[in-house]
């Protein structure tokens, strides 16, 4: 049966009509061959230039591997010679507020449910949703609590859910110090609404899973966190409320526990329901009362939920990020609360700390002040907050390792059309040598193209927004291609700095492929990701919207053959886009998609939404929900989801599914049994596309123009 075969059946009346069509697979499709070949070969096509090193502890040389070998290079000398002996991993710096449990991760969305102390001689457990204390072994336990239960909805040890997912908790008991003092959380999820979740639904009798999950706008759980004294087997709890002076208000979230290094307080972090305050804290284990060290507001949207906090050698003195003058910088203060003085003041976001010499009294950190933003450049700053200098090319994105002396550096320097360089420069950036260079031989013979990176104009008219785009291996400009776009897109995503960029083997099939960096993404300070404050669905939508049309100008791109395709917030996004712009895209794939942010749990969405009611945000929910468009499609839409998806639940695509239905609207269903949070199969994605983009093209009568008239035939059925 060839591709073009139609079987169409009409149902009674009333009934949606369904087309069932005979699709050729990938492998039998034009130009599979090429894209076959391609795609095992195009990760392996450029030999890069980019070294990993290990300084010695002197900073007098350092060690790589290069060709399978290991070099050591000695900076007097000038010169590498090959050694069997490789320089061991270097301590990243100070020691940071914060943590994981290591050894890995739990389950997504749980914590790890024993905690050794810090002697390996007791450990913490959660079990049955109580706190027990014991022997490393097990013996002479004691309960630590004993009201939690699944009748009351009570926990002690063990976080909720959206925790986990949202704010990185994967530990919900810490040790002090010295192993006398347990730190522990309680959770009281009673007015949590439970959500229900088939699972093993591939099997004969499947189950059901249960969990609090709080939606936007639903009660939250209410958190506590204690401290229990072993010797004495006494319980203390610690203050998590915001003092408003006359009235205080619940610390809404409390995360990021972590003791400091004398055990003598209990920091962590604080923030309201909107966290637009976040405070960071300090807890008193013998009294329970709490002083807030430093605050960060940003009334207007919402504040960095984990600003850095490097602790200097002291234990007395941080590093601290703050975003007040619209972008990341570092300020120095101590841990009263006192401000010493500000390290950097820029008009351009800072990056991570590269290493802190506390003898020179110096800071190495990244920043986005190169020619664009997304070149990241390193800097030099006194701790006084005094010399700052950029020590890279700025024309050129800077991967680097500082030597432990701070008198040189390793730098990778590269970007979207330039393969990565490593070199040794001084401490003034002064270069000294070529240690590696990238080799194309192989791009080259297989006629590889570099990918593009452009720039044009957001929706607004105003900002720049830049995007990178990849041809195919055998590129025509005197031909037309179809554009796909990949994306993911959601707020404080991507942003991430420009390395050297391989084009997509799928343009082998025959497209050219594009992402783009739209507001709401990092990197660019806190004004371009608040366009999209309680917007969500809006802006971020329309700026890929008009970097389509901006591409369409092109001669070699057809606007009229357009694809777009993502998961999680790019799934929305792809969801979206077919929507609410139906004659931009005409295929879209959309993988496990929020479809209205009244789905998705508190702490993501009323980040950046806001409360769902009439006082503040309804209306943003309505124009951010996939369903307020449902009437509008036109092309061909393609919607998957795993059925034991808990994070993006399955009901966002069921009732996406039955809005499309209400509109007589033609779509494909893909489900995943028994997956989780997950992506479509990526064959049959590209099958997908290259059905309708290539062979079938929007022209279609069977596939575009169904959906374009279904709104008449809506009507005619009236």
């Amino acid at each position: 049966m060839s591709p073009a075969t139609r079987l169409a059946s009409l149902a009674l009346p009333g009934l949606l009509i369904s087309f069932v069509y005979a699709q050729t697979t990938l492998q039998e499709m034009p130009r599979y061959d090429r894209y076959s070949k391609l795609n095992s070969q195009i990760n392996g096509s450029v030999k890069r230039g980019a070294l990993t090193v290990r300084w010695a502890d002197d900073g007098k040389s350092f060690t790589y591997t290069k060709d399978d070998k290991t070099y050591r290079y000695d900076i007097d000398k000038k010169a590498e010679s090959e050694t069997d002996k490789e320089e061991p991993a270097r301590p990243t710096g100070g020691r940071r507020r914060g943590g994981g449990g290591g050894g890995g991760n739990p389950e997504r969305g749980r914590q790890f449910a024993i905690a050794m102390s810090n002697d390996g001689k007791s450990k913490a457990t959660t079990r049955d949703r109580n706190v027990y204390v014991s022997d490393a072994d097990g013996k002479n336990e004691v309960a630590v609590t004993t009201e939690g239960s699944v009748v009351n909805r009570i926990k002690y040890g063990i976080a909720s859910w959206v925790y986990g997912e949202e704010l990185g908790v994967r530990q919900a008991m810490w040790w002090s110090p010295d192993d006398k003092k347990l730190a522990f959380y309680r959770f009281d999820e009673s007015q949590v609404k439970d959500y229900f979740l088939g699972y093993d639904q591939t099997k004969i009798q499947d189950t059901l899973d249960q969990e609090a999950y709080p939606k936007a706008g639903a009660p939250n759980p209410k958190v506590v966190l204690y401290v229990y004294d072993v010797a004495t087997k006494t319980t203390v709890t610690i203050g998590t409320d915001f003092d408003n002076g006359s009235a205080k208000e619940l610390g809404e979230y409390v995360y990021d526990v972590k003791w400091s290094a004398d055990g003598k307080e209990l920091y962590f972090n604080r923030t309201n329901r909107k966290q637009s305050v976040m405070e960071w804290c300090a807890g008193d284990p013998a009294t329970g009362k709490c002083r807030t060290i430093v605050a960060e507001s940003q009334l207007q949207s919402w504040a960095e939920n984990h600003p850095e906090c490097r602790f200097l050698a002291d234990n007395q003195r941080v590093i601290w990020s703050s975003e007040r003058n619209g972008y990341k910088n570092y300020d120095l203060y101590d841990v009263s609360g006192k401000l010493i003085n500000p390290l950097t003041q820029g008009d351009f976001d800072a990056g991570n700390i590269i290493s802190v010499d506390e003898k020179a009294k110096v800071m190495f950190y990244m920043a986005r002040d190169g020619e664009n933003a997304y070149l990241g450049q390193l800097h030099r700053v006194g701790l006084d907050g005094k010399g700052d200098v950029r020590l890279t090319d700025p024309s050129l994105n800077h991967t680097v390792s500082v030597a432990p002396d701070g008198k040189h550096f390793v730098d990778v320097a590269e970007k979207t059309d330039t393969p990565p360089v490593t070199k040794l420069l001084d401490e003034k950036g002064k270069e000294i040598a070529t240690l590696m260079q990238s080799d194309l031989t192989k791009f080259n013979e297989l006629g590889l193209k570099k990918s593009e990176r452009f720039t044009y104009k957001a929706a607004d008219g105003v900002t720049t927004l830049y995007g990178t785009l990849s041809f195919p291996s055998d590129f025509d400009p005197a031909k037309k291609y179809p554009l796909l776009v990949s994306v993911y897109g959601g707020p404080e995503s991507g942003g991430g700095e420009e390395r050297f960029a391989l084009p997509s083997s799928i343009t082998e099939m025959g497209f050219l492929v594009v992402s783009f960096e739209g507001r709401g993404t990092n990197g660019r300070g806190k004004a371009f990701r608040d366009a999209v404050y309680g917007k969500l669905g809006v802006v971020e939508i329309d700026d890929q919207a008009v970097g389509v049309k901006f591409l369409a100008q092109r001669p070699y791109i057809d606007g009229k053959r357009v694809g777009i395709f993502g998961t999680s917030y790019g799934g929305y996004f792809s969801a979206m886009s077919i929507l609410r712009y139906p004659d931009v895209y005409h295929v879209s794939c959309a993988s496990s998609p929020v479809t209205d942010w009244r789905n998705y749990d508190s702490i993501y969405t009323e980040r950046y939404m806001g409360l769902p009611d009439a006082t503040e945000n309804l209306a943003g929910y309505d124009a951010g929900s996939a369903m307020t468009y449902a009437k509008n499609l036109k092309g061909r839409f393609m919607l998957y989801f795993g059925t034991a998806d808990n994070n993006v639940h399955p009901s966002n695509s069921v009732q996406l599914a039955q809005a499309l239905n209400r509109e007589l609207k033609r779509y494909d269903m893909m489900i995943g049994p028994d997956q989780g949070h997950s992506g479509m199969n990526s064959t049959r994605m590209w099958e997908t596309f290259v059905q309708y983009l290539i062979l079938d093209a929007p022209k279609d009568p069977l596939t575009f123009a169904w959906n374009a008239k279904a709104s008449e035939r809506k009507a005619r059925k009236r």
